[in-house]
């Protein structure tokens, strides 16, 4: 059987939270009660919201709570693959530049949307020959996307290890979705569909708010050859109002609890005891790998906030 190799992806755009660390928790717990392999993998392509030190930190945090893992990737280091990889979906007619700007793309929605996810019709379809020829018409502060060329009538269906099934008509909810944002680079679909690729990722285990980004996700791997990883996507933590955990809930980061005092296997402790396979007393975070069910986490997200975390 193919080792199960999972991983641990944090952007270095703020310190991590209790709700990073209980999904980085439900991750690194599936790969190391399995006997398998977890990678971490620094995902700073985000450049605009990156923050100088926070890799770093990120990596300090993680160490102190327990987590370790058996190989590490940094993304801004790995330009030069997906430069390739979006040369050969140009070549094979996948993607096309656009020069739609997102004001552009907003004022033709013909439905409400939800978030970053906005239907694109295909404007740019056809329209020109080269990057080149797109990048002419624009102002020389501006640069054209790489979007996905979507068919008519493409559903993809999986069935996700935590959520159950789910299916989505891409081409009706998504349609020609971006991929990358300047002629050689990649966004974040790209960079993490090959990334696990190519690390031999066999379950990807993040947040529920990411479940109706796979759909898209999916179908560039297919497009590069690959095929997709299991899916494990886990319910958020989220304030007493329902919304993702933000500063609004107080201060939730994990170096915060750690300056008043609070102990590594206290945070864990908590975390797992919200997972449901825990009593909540302090434990190091190896030590619930003999216990670690995910049977037993509950399908609703988590609610918590800086007075209710402790309290």
């Amino acid at each position: 059987m193919k080792t199960y190799t999972g991983r641990l992806a944090p952007s270095p755009t703020g310190a991590l939270h209790i709700g990073n660390i209980r999904t980085f928790m439900v991750a690194w717990l599936r790969a190391r009660s399995a006997k398998g392999r977890v990678l971490m993998r620094m995902e700073d392509l985000d450049h605009p919201r990156d923050k100088p030190g926070a890799a770093k930190k990120i990596i300090e945090t993680l160490e102190w709570l327990g987590f370790d893992w058996d190989e590490e990737m940094v993304q801004s280091e790995r330009k030069d693959i997906y430069r390739e990889a979006t040369g050969k979906l140009h070549s094979l007619g996948f993607i096309y530049p656009c020069v739609c700007s997102r004001k552009d793309v907003e004022n033709a929605q013909a439905a409400p949307h939800e978030g970053d996810q906005l239907f694109y019709p295909g404007t740019c379809r056809g329209r020109f020959s080269s990057w080149s020829d797109a990048k002419a018409t624009l102002p020389e502060n501006r640069l054209p996307c790489w979007r996905f060329k979507v068919p008519e009538n493409t559903t993809v269906s999986f069935t996700d290890n935590f959520a159950g099934e789910y299916s989505m008509d891409v081409s009706r909810c998504l349609g020609d979705f971006p991929l990358a944002r300047s002629e050689d680079g990649a966004g974040y679909t790209l960079a993490a569909v090959l990334d696990d690729a190519l690390s031999g990722i066999t379950e990807v285990v993040r947040g529920d708010d990411l479940l109706p980004a796979t759909p898209a996700q999916i179908l560039v791997c297919r497009a590069l050859g690959f095929k997709e990883p299991e899916y494990c996507h886990v319910p958020l933590v989220v304030g007493p109002d329902g919304r993702r955990l933000a500063k609004r809930h107080g201060d939730t980061r994990i170096e915060t609890f750690r300056s008043a005092g609070r102990t590594a296997e206290e945070i864990i402790g908590r975390l797992a005891k919200s997972c449901g396979f825990w009593n909540g007393s302090p434990i190091k975070l190896r030590d619930l790998t003999d216990c670690f069910d995910p049977a037993k986490i509950p399908l609703s997200r988590f609610t918590a906030s800086e007075e209710t975390f402790f309290g």
